[in-house]
This record gives C-alpha cells, structure tokens and sequence, in this order.
C-alpha cells in the first residue's frame, strides 16, 4: 500500500487542482472595462455586455480562450501570466469571446 499511496501522490503534485483566476479586459493595457472569471464563460458578450476582449491577466490556471463564442473558432492557451496585448502577441485579427479553464482529466 504504501508504494501505490507514494506513486499516487507524487502524480498529483503535477496538476492543477487549485483555483482559477483570471482577469480580462477590453482594451489593450489593461483598459476598459474589466471583469474577473473563475470558471468557464461561454459569451463574455452574453454574461459581461463586453464586445471585445484586448488584454488578460491569468492569475491561476490554465485557460483556452476562443474567437467565438461557445468554445468555437480558433483558439489561444494563456498560462499564467500578464497578456498587455494580444495584436502585439501576433493576434490582431482575432477577437476572443469565450474562454473555458483546462480542467485535469483525470
């Protein structure tokens, strides 16, 4: 028992079990309107009235964010860190509308 509880445990350090945060905002800089997710949006037009979505800073977790909504269209993957500008990033004609967190699969 104890080999399997030692081989469990070290699997998990790994992963991401915490929480999710991130922060996104409508304008490049971190300007405009800002609103802070902690779990899937499948429309931040839907659920913020937010058109566009510039600059993002991922607090904790892995995140997928989309051009569409609904999880559709092309996609990005943010890990954490501070995202001032995503058309300076290569990204200029895309818009990002819904983002969901990668979740452990296991």
């Amino acid at each position: 028992m104890g080999m399997f509880e030692s081989i469990r445990s070290c699997r998990m350090i790994p992963m991401h079990r915490g929480s999710f945060r991130m922060k996104i905002y409508e304008r490049e800089n971190y300007g405009g309107q800002m609103m802070e997710l902690m779990d899937d949006c499948d429309s931040i037009m839907d659920r913020y009235h937010m058109s566009d979505c510039q600059s993002c800073n991922v607090m904790d977790g892995h995140w997928l964010m989309y051009e569409q909504p609904h999880y559709r269209g092309r996609m990005m993957y943010m890990r954490p860190g501070e995202y001032r500008s995503f058309r300076e990033m290569g990204h200029s004609n895309m818009r990002f509308m819904s983002m969901r967190r990668i979740m452990d699969s296991s």
